[in-house]
């Protein structure tokens, strides 16, 4: 790679709508469908149905053009292989039970199945048992069985001859053996399909997580999103009983509204005319609307809060999103906001010791309030070289959570995602000058973690007549998917903004099933269980792909009262995390079939990589939400507040700083060491038996080898547009990169 300058790049103003406005990005979404075959085998020539009707059965095989074969793999048409799919072997009254169940049964379950229940008494399976019923027509003799066996019988079907039961998977094959059961299968899940957003996450494998009879949707969580505008009316926010799910809608950029108080923007008849709030709420908590594909977001339940800080072209100011961020903290008792979502950013070289908009959303993680960012879409420069340094402000803040954007390839598959070439890299870049003059850099690890953010549909805004569309959509129509004017408009996009609500939706599932994290153990569940992509490293991913059912098996192993017990400072470094009986789960996950290791590292301290299972099972000082941790400095966000005493970390958590040496590319050292191998180096790590030692970090000074082709961010380069002046807010828009494969993958 060629060592280029970076140089300030006054561009024409004519293009900067295409770069933050909007991106093209052309083909609709593939979604592939896997076809559901009956359990009665064949449907096709020679074969029929449950009795069996097939030419040519011999040797207890079936012949199938002219191959005998007996359920093995064999040589099929033109050289082709396939495994010949048997008739429904409970005919013959063997095998009655169904594959799937058998497969739990015999310890080959996925964990995915949500007829499974674990229990004091052991599993407890929800099944159909189908009976023969020839001489016993109300099934008196079985259901006195099922009751014997331990069962409860929930209903008695008409239309076929069976029963509804809740059994112990220990009486299942003993049932079985009766001569008036025909077969027994799981009570599987009959809903819509999975939304690709689900499948990509693992969100769809958690939502029975809720306990009871509720779903694990977000319900009962309020996100705040800074933005502009959201479509109340949309069907994506809509609620179970058809009333929308945004409780308030304040708009800072009416010409009425002040600093201090906002314009009611609830009954406005357009209540979003960019359109780059209503895609990014959605993509976070909307529901599905009627179309050809499920769009369901990760939190569907969540309820929402507009909080409108972009005017109609996108743009804003320093002064009205700290405002907007001021009524958040300000109104999120009475809202119950947990969450504040912020997809913009501004180009601000400052430090983030110094920067406002910084210092307003530290605030806010001070309040209890996770705040979660985009990293800014501006990893690439014009000149198509990778940009190091580009993490827009507010994504610098350490104490929020900075997310980048990873491409999915349009396939559901996690093993083939990559980073868009977009997403803005870390380290930070902000600047201060020390106590001796000279000028140092912030060079805290930037972003925390990716999440999907390519291609992602949401919702299209529109008037309340519906009779006009958002700017997004009207300049862009080949982001359009489905026109509408009734409220089920989807349009797709691509950018930081867009993976930024993925991670949203997660902590709003995270808040549901225990709310008593605190914003810096949210981001260090996330970052630990991230899952992380090859061939990428800490400034490119940090800890990896977002995992939705990892962070919640973390989240729900831990004690519901810590935020309580931290705000009192009642419990001290190293005291147990875990709820009682809790132990930690094992470090991977499954999503869609798909077994995704951990990281098992995060970042303390916006310079250290930390490692190790006493991350959570003790307490942590870092995840005082109104601490501030950088490199040497520990400071509290009341000045007058004392620091803790004693060490930061407890003894027993590995630091893996030191392994990861000095930062090289060449080497793929330090920073630039790939977040699969951080794993590797445990072994490596120091054990902080004392505590943790305030040196420099991982980002010693400078840090980066500049000789080795890095391009540095001092401060953002706009490729297509203007070098906007400090104070400027944007909408971190949608891209033009990467809307699919890339050439040559």
């Amino acid at each position: 790679m060629t060592v280029t300058t970076n140089s300030k790049r006054r561009l024409n103003m004519k293009s900067i709508l295409g770069r933050f406005g909007a991106s093209l990005v052309s083909a609709a979404l593939l979604l592939v469908a896997s076809a559901a075959l009956a359990q009665s085998g064949f449907s096709g020539s020679g074969v029929s149905g449950n009795g069996v009707t097939a030419r040519g059965v011999t040797a207890g095989g079936v012949t199938f053009n002219g191959v005998t074969v007996n359920g093995v793999t064999v040589n099929g048409v033109n050289g082709s292989r396939f495994l010949a799919k048997i008739p429904n072997r409970a005919d013959n009254g063997r095998n009655k039970i169904s594959d799937d169940l058998a497969a739990v049964l015999n310890g080959r379950g996925n964990g995915k199945e949500k007829w499974v229940k674990p229990s004091s008494r052991g599993k407890q399976l929800s099944v159909l048992i189908l009976a023969n019923g020839r001489s016993d027509a109300d099934l008196k003799d079985l259901r006195r069985a099922i009751v014997a066996a331990g069962g409860t019988v929930n209903r008695k079907f008409r239309s076929v001859s069976g029963v509804s039961v809740t059994l112990p998977a220990a009486s299942v094959n003993a049932l079985a053996q009766r001569s008036d059961v025909w077969r027994i299968a799981p009570n599987r899940t009959v809903t819509h399909m999975i939304s690709t957003m689900e499948a990509l996450t693992g969100a769809d494998g958690v939502r029975g997580l809720g306990g009871g009879s509720s779903l694990l949707d977000g319900t009962g969580v309020g996100i705040a999103f800074l933005d502009s505008g959201i479509m109340s009316a949309h069907g994506a926010f809509l609620a179970n009983d058809g009333t929308s799910r945004i409780k308030r809608s304040v708009d800072f950029t009416s010409p009425q509204a002040t600093l201090d108080t906002p314009v009611d923007s609830s009954g406005s008849t357009y209540q979003d005319p960019y359109g780059h709030g209503t895609l990014v709420a959605s993509v976070a908590a909307g529901r599905s609307v009627p179309a050809s594909m499920d769009t369901t977001g990760v939190a569907p339940g969540a309820s929402i809060i507009d909080v409108r800080v972009l005017n109609d072209g996108g743009l804003g100011d320093l002064a009205t999103t700290i405002a907007g961020i001021d009524w958040v903290v300000a109104n999120a008792a009475a809202n119950n906001i947990r969450i504040l979502n912020i997809s913009l950013g501004t180009s601000s070289t400052d430090s983030y010791l110094t920067d406002p908009l910084c210092a307003a959303v530290r605030n806010a993680v001070a309040a209890g309030i996770t705040v979660i960012v985009a990293s800014g879409n501006y990893g690439t420069g014009p000149d198509g070289l990778q940009y190091y340094g580009t993490i827009s402000a507010p994504g610098n803040e350490p104490s929020v959570i900075t997310v980048g954007s990873a491409n999915t390839h349009d396939t559901a598959l996690r093993v083939n995602d990559t980073v868009n070439l977009f997403s803005g890299r870390g380290p930070t870049r902000g600047t201060y000058v020390d106590a001796l003059g000279a000028t140092q850099h912030d060079n805290v690890l930037k972003p925390d973690l990716v999440a999907p953010g390519n291609r992602v549909i949401g919702g299209i805004s529109t008037n309340l007549a519906g009779s006009a569309q958002s700017l997004l959509a009207t300049a862009f129509p080949q982001l359009v998917i489905q026109s509408s004017t009734t409220g089920k408009g989807l349009m797709q996009a691509s950018g930081t903004s867009f993976a930024t609500p993925v991670v949203t939706g997660t902590v709003a599932l995270m808040l549901q099933a225990n709310p008593g994290l605190t914003p810096p153990l949210v981001k260090a569940i996330l970052q630990y269980t991230a899952e992380p992509l090859l061939s990428s490293n800490l400034l490119q991913q940090g800890a990896g792909l977002v995992d939705v059912p990892g962070a919640l098996a973390i989240t729900t192993a831990l004690s519901t009262n810590l935020s309580a017990q931290i705000a009192a400072g009642s419990i001290a470094v190293g005291s147990s995390m875990l709820a009682s009986g809790s132990t930690m789960p094992p470090p991977y996950s499954v999503i869609d079939g798909h077994i995704a290791n951990w990281s098992r590292f995060v970042y303390m301290g916006g310079r250290y990589v930390m490692t190790g299972d006493d991350l959570f099972t003790e307490y942590q000082a870092a995840y005082d939400p109104r601490l501030t941790w950088v490199g040497p400095q520990v400071a509290n966000i009341d000045p007058n507040a004392p620091l803790p005493s004693g060490p930061l970390m407890s003894p027993g958590v590995i630091s893996l700083t030191e392994a990861l040496g000095q930062s090289s590319l060449a080497a793929g050292t330090g920073v630039f060491t790939l977040s699969g191998n951080i794993g590797s180096l445990t072994g490596q790590g120091i054990v902080l038996s004392e505590g943790i030692v305030l040196s420099e970090g991982i980002v010693l000074s400078e840090g980066i080898v500049l000789s080795e082709g890095i391009v540095l961010s001092e401060g953002i380069v706009l490729s297509e547009g203007i070098v906007l002046s400090e104070g400027i807010v944007l909408s971190e828009g949608v891209v033009l990169s990467e809307y699919g494969p890339m050439p040559g993958e």
